[in-house]
C-alpha cells in the first residue's frame, strides 16, 4: 500500500506536491456543519455524540479531499474531564470554573480518572479509523498545557493571558502543579486517541507567544518535550506535530528540543523565515492567511504558489497559520487545493 503523503512528509519526505489539511476544517463556514450542529443542539453535545462528531470531521475530507482530517473535539474537553465546569456563551465563547487557590485545585481528579468523561472522544477516534479513505491521514490533538492552564485560571479567553501570568509569578507552585497535572492528563488523553486509531498528533499551544524566555522553554517546550517522549515511548514511531503560536524566536530549535517531528507556523511569520529557520531542521507545517480565505481571488492563489514554492526544497504540510474562520467562503478553500495541486 502507497503510504499516505502527510505520514511522508511527517518522516522528512519532500513532495512535489505537499499534502494539504485546513486547522478547523469542519466548522461554521460549511453548511453541512452548521445543519450537523443544530441536530445535536450545542457545541459539547456535537463533541460528546460520536456519530455526529465523527460526521462533521467527515464533511470536510467529502467536500474537498484533504489529505488529512482532525478529530472534532476542543481543547478544553481535557479541564472538563478533571472535574472543572465548563460551558459556552453564545457568541462569546468559552467559560470555566476559575483555579486561583489550592482550594480551587484540591478537588480535581487525576490524570488516570478522566477516561470516563472522554470516552465518547475515543469512540469518534474509532468510528473516523474505520469510514476515512484509506489514503486520508487521522489526526489527534490536544491543547497545549499552557494554553489549557490560561483558560483554566482566568475562567476564559482573554487577550494577553495575563490571569495566567499573575498566578504563575505570584503562586509558582501552585501554577505548576496546574502545568503537571495538565501534562499528565494529555498524555494519557493522546495515548488514548492513538490506541483507537489516530496516526498523527499534534500538540495545540495557542497562547505560547505570551510567554517570553526561560518562561517559554519551561511551560512551552517542556511539556512538548515530556508529551512527545512519553508518547513516542508507548507508540513508537508515532509523529507528532507541534503548534507554539506566534513563538517568533522560539520557533527556531523547536523540532530538536521537544521531539516534534513537525513544527506548525503561524503566518506573523515570512516563509522565507521558516524555510531558513525552521525547515532546515525537518518538516514544517502553514503558513497561509486565514483572511484568505474569505477574500479569494488572485491574491490567494499567488500566497498558495508563493508558500509551496518557498517551502519546495524540504517536508511541507500546507495549512493555514491559524484555523479558518466561519465568515470564510468555501469556494476559496477549493481554490486554494486546486491552486496547491496545479500541474500534479
Amino acid at each position: 500500500m502507497t503510504e499516505k503523503t502527510i505520514l511522508k512528509a511527517l518522516k522528512g519526505e519532500t513532495q512535489k506536491v505537499p499534502p494539504i489539511w485546513m486547522m478547523r476544517q469542519a466548522g461554521r463556514y460549511l453548511p453541512e456543519y452548521r445543519a450537523t450542529r443544530a441536530q445535536a443542539g450545542d457545541f459539547l453535545s456535537l463533541c460528546y455524540t460520536p456519530d455526529l462528531a465523527a460526521e462533521v470531521t467527515l464533511q470536510p475530507i467529502r467536500r474537498f479531499g484533504f489529505d488529512a482530517a482532525i478529530l472534532f473535539a476542543d481543547i478544553l474537553l481535557v479541564p472538563q474531564a478533571l472535574g472543572a465546569d465548563l460551558w459556552f456563551v453564545t457568541g462569546e465563547g468559552p467559560r470555566l470554573s476559575t483555579i486561583q487557590s489550592e482550594d480551587d485545585f484540591a478537588p480535581l481528579k487525576g490524570k488516570d480518572d478522566i477516561h470516563d468523561k472522554l470516552a465518547p472522544v475515543y469512540e469518534t477516534v474509532r468510528i473516523l479509523s474505520g469510514e476515512l479513505p484509506k489514503e486520508t491521514t487521522l489526526i489527534g490533538f490536544a491543547g497545549a498545557p499552557w494554553t489549557v492552564a490560561t483558560y483554566m485560571i482566568a475562567g476564559r479567553g482573554t487577550p494577553d493571558q495575563g490571569p495566567a501570568h499573575a498566578l504563575r509569578e505570584d503562586n509558582n507552585a501552585l501554577f505548576e502543579k496546574i502545568i503537571n497535572l495538565l501534562t499528565d492528563a494529555t498524555i494519557e488523553y493522546l495515548d488514548m486517541q492513538i490506541k483507537a486509531g489516530a496516526e498523527v498528533v499534534k500538540i495545540f499551544d495557542s497562547w505560547a507567544g505570551s510567554l517570553k524566555g526561560e518562561a517559554f522553554e519551561k511551560y512551552a517546550v517542556e511539556p512538548a518535550r515530556k508529551i512527545t517522549a512519553e508518547l513516542k515511548a508507548r507508540h513508537p514511531g508515532i509523529p507528532v506535530i507541534g503548534f507554539p503560536r506566534e513563538a517568533g524566536d522560539g520557533y527556531i530549535g523547536f523540532h530538536a528540543k521537544t521531539g516534534v517531528d513537525c513544527v506548525a507556523l503561524d503566518n506573523s511569520v515570512s516563509p522565507e523565515w521558516g524555510a531558513a529557520n525552521v525547515q532546515k531542521d525537518g518538516c514544517v507545517q502553514g503558513n497561509l492567511k486565514s483572511s484568505h480565505m474569505v477574500t479569494g481571488g488572485q491574491a490567494l492563489v499567488d500566497e498558495v504558489r508563493h508558500i509551496r514554492d518557498t517551502f519546495s526544497k524540504g517536508p511541507h504540510i500546507f495549512n493555514l497559520g491559524h484555523g479558518i474562520t466561519p465568515d470564510a467562503d468555501p469556494d476559496n478553500v477549493a481554490l486554494m487545493i486546486e491552486t496547491l495541486r496545479e500541474n500534479q
